[in-house]
């Protein structure tokens, strides 16, 4: 299959569509140098690429006019949520408007019987649990990042609730989305399952805004447990740690969430929070049931971890002891940025098939140990989903260089264990290079689907693949 002729926006002046959204919007349009810094990529070293103007949408409607003008004048469009993307996703690298979403974050509907909530794409993780907090329901998904709900669908977010409630490809029913030209299509139904055409509520998720922009999300959401076990053990060695993980997946343990944290990441945490855990590879595990199976849980991962080393497994359905312990995990990345601040935090992940666990973590663990390098690791490990943070001085070519080296061999390795490059952060600008290992020929029917819904390839241009110039 050839490669598909996506054309390029020409990286030309936009003043005219600028113009035209003035006179649409009045105040909403800001082009204020500040703000446009704000709204380009923030969380990693890429180069910020601020956009043209930044349009603060207050409904659907808002985001399907401007649109429109931009398809008009094939100016690029970029959604913007809370900018905790890691891979570019909302530089803006042929300038642009900017669509900030945070003003859509109402909750539309509740169907407790039906365990369903449709809300707007600016509503974040937190608000939605924080609402739904008397019903007796929650919504699973837990990147970490307070992220929006919008952002989550666009790259297909996971995290550490993962490998017992799956990540956002199977939580989202349906989608309202605004098409390049400007249209509002919805795709599913609250229905649970579906046989009537293409499935496209799937196809736009992990699509990062290239080949729409998300308006309404409904999402499937899940009762909350009778009872909450959560604790941590020790290993000797991260090999040793992965072991223990991969038996327990095997074994059909129902573990709610089994986060690995390497010894440099717990030191990290302890002088971040004022902690004193043992710095040692560190399983965080939770347990989700009745009182009586997840006593039982505990029990069989007590006699899981012992084959392999693991001590110190104390566990406890104290709330505010539960809180304290994942606010120490959900810390990770400022934890492990305060260990050099004056360096740039790089997070890159990848994800392998859970049996190939321990060998790809082991090996990343011992490349960044032998580059010199300061890159403590932590993992979403239930689903073989890992991540390294490289703190690098971006102004020493060679550190850039060496780190550069650490994140290729990563993403090989995993595509040669019969993984990916990125189990959640996406492919933005970052993981562009990687697309034709991992995914061959298929990349051109990707491309000939971009084409097709996104002519003008005014949606997210830049992202996931290199332009083809045409």
């Amino acid at each position: 299959m050839s490669i598909a002729q996506i054309s390029t926006p020409p990286n030309s002046d936009h003043s005219i569509a600028i113009t035209a959204l003035q006179a649409e919007f009045g105040k909403q349009i800001s082009t204020n140098p500040t703000v446009r810094e704000q709204h380009g990529h923030t969380m990693t070293w890429l180069a910020n690429q601020p956009p043209d103007a930044v349009l603060t949408a207050h409904d659907k409607h808002d985001v399907a006019r401007a649109v429109k003008i931009c398809n008009q004048y094939q100016m690029p469009v970029i959604a913007f949520g809370i900018g905790s993307s890691l891979e570019g996703q909302l530089n803006a690298p042929y300038g642009g408007l900017c669509i900030d979403m945070h003003a859509l974050d109402a909750i539309l509907q509740v169907h407790n019987e039906d365990l369903t909530v449709t809300v707007q794409p600016g509503v974040t993780r937190e608000q939605l649990n924080h609402y739904l907090r008397d019903t007796g329901l929650f919504f699973p998904i837990d990147p970490g990042a307070n992220a929006s709900i919008g952002g989550m669908v666009a790259t297909r977010a996971s995290g550490t609730n993962a490998v017992r409630y799956g990540t956002m490809k199977d939580v989202v029913l349906a989608l309202e989305v605004v098409t390049a030209s400007g249209d509002i299509i919805r795709t599913g139904t609250r229905a649970k399952k579906s046989a009537a055409g293409y499935d496209l509520t799937h196809l736009m998720i992990g699509s990062e805004g290239t080949l729409g922009i998300v308006t309404e999300v409904t999402l499937k959401l899940f009762g909350i447990s009778e009872s909450i076990g959560s604790g941590l053990c020790h290993f000797t060695t991260i090999e040793d740690a992965c072991q223990a993980v991969m038996l327990t997946i095997q074994m059909c343990l129902p573990i709610a969430r089994i986060e690995l944290l390497d010894a440099l990441q717990i030191k990290a945490c302890n002088k971040y929070a004022n902690l004193n855990l043992l710095e040692t590879p560190t399983l965080f595990v939770e347990f989700h049931g009745t009182k009586a199976s997840v006593r039982e849980q505990a029990q069989t991962f007590t006699e899981i971890i012992e084959e392999f080393g693991g001590t110190d497994f104390v566990w406890d359905t104290n709330e505010a002891e539960r809180k304290r312990l994942w606010q120490a995990r959900h810390n990770a990345y400022h934890a492990s940025s305060a260990l050099r601040p004056e360096a740039s935090a790089l997070s890159t992940d990848a994800c392998v098939p859970i049996s190939r666990l321990a060998e790809c973590v082991s090996a990343t663990a011992r490349d960044v140990e032998e580059s010199g390098m300061i890159g403590p690791i932590v993992g979403h490990v239930g689903d073989g989903n890992f991540h390294v943070l490289l703190l690098v001085d971006t102004n020493n070519p060679e550190e850039v260089a060496t780190a550069d080296g650490i994140i290729s061999r990563l993403a090989m390795r995993a595509i040669e264990m019969d993984g990916t490059c990125t189990g959640e952060h996406g492919i933005g600008q970052g993981k562009q290079k990687y697309m034709a290992q991992e995914h061959g020929n298929a990349v051109a029917m990707m491309q000939a689907i971009k084409s097709a819904l996104d002519p003008k390839n005014i949606l997210n241009p830049g992202k996931i693949w290199p332009q083809p110039l045409v």
